[in-house]
């Protein structure tokens, strides 16, 4: 698709759909008279989503003109634009517009709205139905404009800026929608070596013989029962000139290709949904992808264990101990908590290159989906400032976190006779348990732990996005590795 920004008249625009936002009780000023009698009628309430479609509108070289509910105004922030104007290209997809153009009033519209309106109708035009034999009936949308009229040239960067992050966010949903007979550990590993080297990254895969020799039983011992191999992909980026060198970020994404529960296995019924167990992992190539073109201050490294859990004729089984890279030992209770345990070691491997700080994302818990629902990512940490610059983050780019409890109580929940720890502490408190064993690896880090299970995959269509993969984390991310001070 392409993207373009315009400062021109709005009158002047030619396209087969315009956007213009309409609020609640609020008609649009431009429109109002030339509309009295669409907004007279009721037609319009301006609710959230609400669409209607005006074909001709007077004075205006567009062929049709979309009045896109934008719900009440006070309560009207960039994420909010973000959802209405992949709605809104949504909408206008169906109804086979091929170019469209998006109207914002350039006294209120600044850089983080123009951005959110790219990242807005670039996310919303993805599709997941890549293997769909029959596409007579898709549509494709060649041309979408950013139109401020008499807006600033700043505001055409940050239209760039939003659609290299929608297209990072895109490639995660197409990580996370691939199916696990089509994206083994190993596969993805190739997609994530093609990435870096199409945008200038250092791409390094340690297979199972190089884990092996460094000790990395806890992460080795998921791996067990499948006959595809495992991988830890890392991915780093540097600064032109070393950047701020007193930080170096790590993001760890849980890379479990599918996951059937090992030994303690899944019910049959949603198991197809795990094949997006690596939503986590493909977060962090995202933004990698989003980063090598941004080039944020600092150097990041992302780190993501592949594995497929799987229970093979070697698979782990209840009552294993393993140990870990770190030295811990680990009491195996149920296969099924096995993201935990890969990402341990990969935690582990992230400070050993030097990494200051580490998040990782995971779609680690049902519990945390029990606790927030499918609205809020989990978000868990050892240090109070850490946590809060990366809420920052994910407030200013749209994603909705909520900080849970970390008390030292929980930790004993994970008490084994046999071993250092567990690797599960019971039904009661599970995301924060799960939590407190990743903490163990963490150690003094500074630390974020960022439960994605409940937002990283919608079961049902919205108004603006199909169902599947979110993509979740990518905005976050590349907004805390940009605005490191």
């Amino acid at each position: 698709m392409d993207i373009r920004f315009d400062r021109n008249p709005a009158e002047a625009l030619e396209c087969d759909a315009l956007i213009a936002l309409t609020f609640e009780d609020q008609p649009n000023a431009r429109f109002k008279d030339s509309l009295d009698d669409v907004y007279s009628s009721g037609e319009v309430a301006g609710k959230m989503f609400e669409m209607t479609l005006v074909h001709h509108p007077a004075g205006f070289k567009a062929k049709r003109l979309l009045l896109a509910g934008a719900g009440k105004k006070e309560k009207f922030t960039s994420a909010e634009l973000r959802r209405v104007a992949a709605a809104a290209l949504r909408h206008l997809k169906t109804r086979s517009a091929k170019s469209i153009a998006m109207l914002l009033d350039a006294k209120s519209a600044g850089a983080e709205h123009v951005a959110a309106v790219v990242e807005g109708v670039v996310v919303g035009n993805f599709e997941p139905d890549r293997y769909k034999s029959d596409k007579k009936d898709v549509k494709v949308m060649d041309r979408f404009t950013v139109a401020v009229p008499g807006g600033t040239a700043d505001l055409e960067a940050a239209a760039e800026r939003g659609r290299i992050i929608a297209e990072a966010q895109n490639l995660t949903r197409e990580l996370a929608n691939e199916p696990a007979n089509k994206l083994t550990p190993m596969r993805l590993a190739e997609a994530a070596r093609g990435m870096a080297s199409d945008y200038g990254l250092e791409c390094d895969v340690l297979d199972q013989d190089r884990m092996r020799q460094l000790g990395m039983g806890s992460l080795l011992g998921v791996a067990q029962g499948s006959a595809e191999p495992p991988a830890l992909i890392v991915i780093s980026y540097k600064p032109a000139g070393g950047g701020n060198a007193a930080a170096h970020l790590g993001l760890v994404g849980k890379g479990v290709t599918f996951d059937t529960g090992g030994i303690s296995i899944k019910p049959a019924d949603g198991m197809e949904k795990m094949k997006y167990d690596m939503s986590g992992g493909a977060a962090v190539i995202g933004a990698m992808r989003a980063l090598a073109q941004l080039k944020p201050p600092i150097p990041v490294t992302a780190l993501i264990p592949a594995v497929e859990n799987m229970p093979g004729s070697k698979a782990q089984r209840p009552g294993d101990i393993v140990t870990a890279l770190s030295g811990k030992t680990i009491e195996v209770i149920n296969t099924d908590a096995e993201g935990r345990l890969i990402l341990a070691d990969a935690m582990t491997y992230a400070k050993r290159l030097g990494c200051t700080h580490l998040v990782d994302a995971a779609t680690l818990t049902g519990a945390v989906v029990v606790a927030l629902g499918n609205v809020n990512v989990g978000a868990f940490s050892n240090n109070d400032e850490f946590v809060e610059r990366l809420l920052a983050a994910a407030r200013a780019a749209g994603e909705k976190m909520w900080r849970m409890p970390m008390d030292d109580d929980y930790k004993d929940l994970l008490k084994s006779p046999f071993a250092d720890m567990a690797n599960v502490g019971g039904r009661a408190g599970g995301a924060i348990s799960a939590a407190w064993f990743l903490r163990e690896f963490a150690e003094d880090t500074p630390w974020v732990h960022l439960d994605i299970a409940g937002t990283a995959w919608l079961d049902d269509a919205k108004p603006y996005a199909p169902k599947g993969p979110t993509g979740v984390g990518v905005r976050t991310f590349v907004n805390l590795a940009m605005e490191w001070k």
